[in-house]
């Protein structure tokens, strides 16, 4: 309509020239005055001045409204106010179209913005020469770093993770093995490659698969240990019965015919049931302790000062403690610390590491001097509770460190690997982690880290 009206107005302008032009050059042909020529031409004149005016101002009008949309819509004045036009007024409801999209857009972008930021995957991308542009908390809690300029400053977190980050191509997926803080993470990675306006860049989505893939190791171990000892106990303890059946009728038959066992050969054939008898009494109770690892109930949670339930493990050590010249320190910071656990099982937990130390600092053959054992809790900024439980003893090497939490394996003379098994689990059970550090000849340390839960 607006548009309509602009032709119309220009049209007015362009016949009423047309007609005055035409009515003066009719009166040059004509006899009247001079006078008469001169009025008519000055009104051509006129309009066409007028003419000129309404297409210079049409001409700015428009330059104005593009120069708008090339700059922000918002920052210029009405046009349809400022003019009193209906064509600028329709300018005006384009450009307030124009706001509308670009507020829209922006909307958009904040609310895509601020999802990539809070979903609990890692999210980087980064252009071919490194430079990041989008780094999200989740990929900084997952890394430890709060900034990340460009993809190659992560050589300080691990060189393999850029490495595998740089080379990977669209529907590129590896896993990477990263340790922070002495604790091991397994990072999955997957890689799009993307390309926006005529540039290309990379997206990498990063996520923390330790915990599911500790899970599914726990579940095969256990699977492995329920398979095996119900095989094992159904083949040996039909032999300890016959043999404890067969050593009490030796025994019942000798003192019935009032026999001594005197012969070499009956005497080696009684010994030998006995030994039967016995080692597969030993055999069924050293199995019946792995098929407990199989049947941790979920814990019973309740809130916990773990001061009372560290010195309440310490009471129960008392006796052990008072044969050795083993120190022990206790610090809990804040005194009266508490978290969401079953006190049952940690306190199971805090009594295998403790006697692990203490084993550790009587080895015979390693002499400690001034032998301690220290125990601290104290609240982490994160709002997880981290409990240490470290010694100056001999330490573990590299390679038994690996795999000091796989069930049976064992450092100990007459160990059964089971105890620091068991303590992984129950603290996978709380949804913490144990880890441990040690060196050779300067000490071990494990790690609780628990996150706290509501009852």
């Amino acid at each position: 309509m607006g548009f309509k009206n602009f032709k119309h107005h220009l049209f007015a302008r362009i016949g009423l020239l047309a007609v005055t032009l035409f009515i003066f050059s009719a009166l040059i042909y004509s006899d009247s005055g001079n006078l008469a020529r001169l009025l008519i031409l000055g009104l051509a004149v006129l309009q066409g001045y007028n003419l000129y005016l309404f297409l210079e101002r049409s001409e700015n009008e428009i330059t104005a409204f593009l120069q708008r949309l090339l700059d922000e819509p918002s920052s210029e004045p009405n046009i349809g106010k400022q003019q009193g036009e209906p064509i600028f007024s329709e300018f005006e409801d384009v450009i307030e179209n124009i706001r509308e999209l670009k507020s829209d857009k922006e909307a958009q972008h904040q609310y895509l913005k601020t999802i990539v930021q809070h979903v609990t995957i890692g999210i980087i991308t980064f252009e071919p020469s490194g430079e990041v542009q989008i780094f999200n908390s989740a990929a900084k809690s997952l890394l430890g770093i709060n900034q990340l300029n460009n993809i190659n400053d992560l050589k300080r977190v691990s060189l393999p993770l850029v490495k595998t980050i740089t080379e990977l191509r669209t529907g590129g997926r590896d896993l990477v093995r990263v340790v922070r803080d002495n604790e091991e993470t397994q990072i999955a990675i997957y890689a799009i490659e993307l390309s926006l306006k005529g540039e290309t860049f990379k997206l990498i989505s990063l996520q923390n698969i330790q915990s599911e893939l500790e899970e599914k190791e726990m579940d095969a171990w256990q699977n492995l240990i329920r398979v095996l000892t119900h095989e094992i106990m159904n083949s040996v303890t039909p032999i300890s019965s016959l043999a404890k059946t067969l050593e009490g009728e030796i025994q019942d038959w000798f003192k019935k015919h009032n026999v001594e066992i005197k012969d070499d050969e009956l005497s080696d054939f009684h010994l030998a049931l006995h030994t039967i008898h016995k080692r597969s009494d030993n055999l069924i109770a050293f199995v019946s302790e792995f098929r407990n690892m199989t049947r941790i109930t979920l814990p019973n949670l309740k809130r916990v000062t773990i001061k009372e339930l560290l010195d309440r493990v310490l009471i129960l050590l008392k006796y052990d403690i008072a044969k050795t010249d083993i120190k022990i320190s206790l610090d809990v910071i804040p005194e009266d610390l508490r978290i969401t656990l079953d006190e049952n099982q940690v306190e199971q937990v805090f009594i295998n590491l403790i006697k692990n130390a203490m084993q550790a600092l009587q080895s015979e053959e390693n002499e400690i001097d001034h032998p301690e054992i220290r125990i601290r809790a104290q609240a982490a900024p994160d709002g997880s509770t981290v409990i240490t439980i470290g010694d100056n003893g001999p330490g573990i090497d590299e390679d038994a460190l690996e795999k000091i939490f796989i069930p049976f394996f064992t450092t100990k003379k007459g160990g059964s690997g089971i105890g620091l098994t068991l303590s992984k689990q129950i603290m996978r059970l709380h949804n913490g982690t144990i880890t441990v550090k040690s060196k050779v000849n300067q000490g071990t340390t494990f790690t609780l880290k628990f996150i706290d839960q509501s009852v």
